[in-house]
């Protein structure tokens, strides 16, 4: 699991994995309430399904834990007062993307490294990245281009 500050719409290894071929695309803003990371991690739930990564596979429980993780964290951490949170996901030939947008630039996740604390399993929350860092191949965040807010971002294999 690796973490670096590539832009959000880099899709380098997505072109690497299969350009312009195959490549789906899921884009919505939702609220920043807990019924939008509902809505959000029920949505790509739907359409992973729908572009055959089935319900009930690794593959597709895997994406849909990361993309409600971030999504929570955009509610809980990143949630800025009349602003909506954006949630994109990328599926190409063995790969998945997940991208969650929030308005709140001051409050930054850490670095993969500097996830551990001294007693995380003793905290009532705070795992949600431990989880995303456990379960993506890679993942990251960067300033949110041309607005104000930040893009966490995390990319898992899909078979």
């Amino acid at each position: 699991m690796t973490s670096d500050n590539l832009s959000p719409t880099d899709t380098t290894q997505l072109d690497g994995v299969s350009p312009h071929l195959d490549r789906r695309v899921f884009a919505l803003r939702f609220t920043s309430t807990a019924r939008g990371a509902r809505l959000a991690r029920r949505l790509v739930a739907v359409r992973l399904d729908e572009w055959g990564v089935s319900y009930g596979t690794e593959a597709h429980e895997t994406v849909v834990l990361v993309a409600a993780e971030l999504a929570t964290n955009a509610v809980r951490h990143g949630h800025v007062p009349g602003r909506d949170f954006h949630l994109s996901l990328r599926v190409a030939v063995g790969l998945a993307r997940v991208e969650v947008s929030d308005t709140r630039a001051e409050r930054v996740p850490p670095r993969p490294g500097e996830l551990s604390g001294p007693r995380p399993e003793l905290s009532d929350g705070g795992r949600g990245l431990l989880l995303v860092d456990a379960l993506a191949e890679r993942w990251g965040w960067c300033p949110r281009p041309g607005a104000p807010g930040k893009t966490v971002w995390a990319e898992c294999a899909l078979p």
